[in-house]
């Protein structure tokens, strides 16, 4: 597949209902989060208390850490530190090992997608089952998340039988599921109602709780002053992943650490609103020790945090607390869904976080942004997402990665700027293209034309037009 991420939404654009849904479904998201907003009267304090203990908890980062640290191991929790992705992978595999363990059940992690630990873990024969419905849907049908709170919403209910009955998951739990229902349900196999769908996910899920030996979880925030772990989900699977199972393992970022529980009060005010147009998620867990008879283990992964940090145009990143609202607001994404970008987390943040990691093969998804500034009013922590795109856009030059035509056509703009008669002839000019055939200019050539219809232009420039406007004044 390209890189380019035009060429990449090109298969997903083609499909005029799949836009408009996708449109549609992300708008609703930020519209509910915008009246729950509207509601509380302290929203913007809010969101400057947030931003401000981010930037004070990430520039006092190594503090905080080893406070967690030696508070998670007061609580009888064991904490390991992966440099990168091969460390943390290695580590997770070496204490599955230990306790001979092997199925894992895992609750939503957007870490475990950055380190492929799936993919490693499957290749060493451990079996690991995805448990948010959406992750363990994807899973089946061997794909990757297009959103980072609502991996699939991108599928349809039609898409979602189609593979559970391709994986027998209707054959299997098919009958349960109806039964536990009101009314019977008739030729179960090309039922495709959500109601039943989710029941019979429930008790494929339920029979993987039962056997699994470990429990994953990521973290939505790590709390320096208790050593506690938070997860907020709304389906109730990190409680199940880690209930049933003696092992949990916790996969944390350095970035989700925050001080204490008087700032996990703003965050828990902030991430549902802004991620899913809640007031909350349904279930919000705690987690400090392991279970009675059981361990816990937290992986503290930085996997090149460190050199964000260090980054004056760009350590902002780490003030991230992965609500999705960006990608929720952008009329890009909104319109060309999670897998016209070429890093693993799509959007504005996406493309970030995907420049900071590996600007050569990233570097496309730098034009997937309108500038619209939409993603820095609605970031719940004041990310300036759309500024750092153009920084990283000024960059691409330097990088090599300019677009030949773009450089052009700003050379072209710059020697119609700096020469004044050149430009004013040009304008006066200007209005002869209206009379252009449209065969003429609607060709591949012409990335305007796609999907959109030439303009027109004035016959008077905005130049001349305010020349006559001064010109009548002067003569009142």
């Amino acid at each position: 597949m390209s890189t380019k991420h035009s060429k990449r939404a090109e298969k997903f654009i083609k499909n005029a209902d799949n836009v408009t849904r996708h449109d549609k479904t992300f708008w609703t998201v930020r519209s509910r989060r915008d009246s729950l907003a509207y509601n509380i009267d302290e929203w913007e304090q809010l969101r400057e208390a947030a931003s401000q203990i981010k930037k004070h908890t990430v520039t006092h980062l190594a503090d905080y850490l080893e406070k967690f640290e030696t508070n998670a191991t007061k609580n009888g929790v064991h904490v390991h530190w992966a440099k990168d992705a091969d460390e943390y992978n290695d580590i997770v595999l070496q204490i599955l090992r230990e306790h001979n363990v092997k199925k894992v059940v895992k609750s939503k992690s957007m870490l475990t997608e950055e380190c492929h630990l799936n993919e490693h873990l499957i290749e060493k024969g451990i079996d690991v089952v995805e448990t948010d419905l959406g992750e363990r849907i994807l899973q089946l049908m061997e794909l990757a998340p297009s959103h980072i709170v609502m991996p699939a919403i991108h599928i349809t209910r039609e898409q979602v039988a189609d593979c559970f009955r391709e994986k027998d998951i209707l054959k299997k739990h098919g009958e349960t599921a109806a039964a536990s229902m009101e009314g019977a349900k008739e030729e179960l196999e090309k039922d495709s109602d959500p109601t039943y769908l989710t029941r019979c996910a429930r008790y494929h899920l339920r029979d993987n709780f039962m056997t699994a030996e470990c429990g994953m979880t990521g973290a939505n925030f790590g709390i320096a002053e208790t050593g506690d772990i938070v997860v907020c989900t709304n389906e109730g699977n990190a409680d199940m992943s880690t209930s049933i199972p003696k092992l949990h393992i916790v996969s944390m970022g350095l970035e989700k650490l925050i001080p204490d529980y008087n700032a996990m009060g703003v965050f828990q005010r902030l991430l549902a609103r802004h991620g899913t147009g809640q007031s909350t998620t349904v279930y919000t867990s705690h987690f400090r020790k392991p279970r009675p008879g059981g361990e816990m283990h937290i992986i503290l992964v930085d996997n090149g945090r460190s050199s964000i940090l260090g980054n004056p145009d760009h350590w902002q990143t780490l003030k991230c607390m992965r609500c999705g609202a960006c990608m929720n607001t952008c009329p890009v994404y909104r319109r060309s869904g999670g897998y016209s970008y070429t890093y693993f987390i799509p959007g504005p943040i996406g493309i970030n976080l995907g420049m900071l990691k590996d600007k050569d093969k990233n570097y496309h998804n730098c034009s997937a942004c309108s500038l619209c500034c939409s993603c820095d009013n609605v970031c719940p922590v004041k990310v300036d997402l759309s500024t750092q795109i153009y920084k990283w856009r000024q960059e691409l030059d330097s990088m090599g990665h300019a677009d030949p035509m773009k450089k052009a056509m700003s050379g072209g703009m710059e020697m119609l700027f700096n020469h004044p008669k050149l430009y004013t002839t040009a304008l006066r000019m200007a209005f002869l293209a209206n009379y252009v055939p449209p065969f003429m200019t609607n060709i591949d050539l012409n990335a305007w034309a796609k999907g959109h219809t030439m303009p027109q232009f004035a016959k008077k420039s905005f130049h001349e037009l305010w020349k006559d406007l001064k010109e009548k004044e002067d003569k009142k």
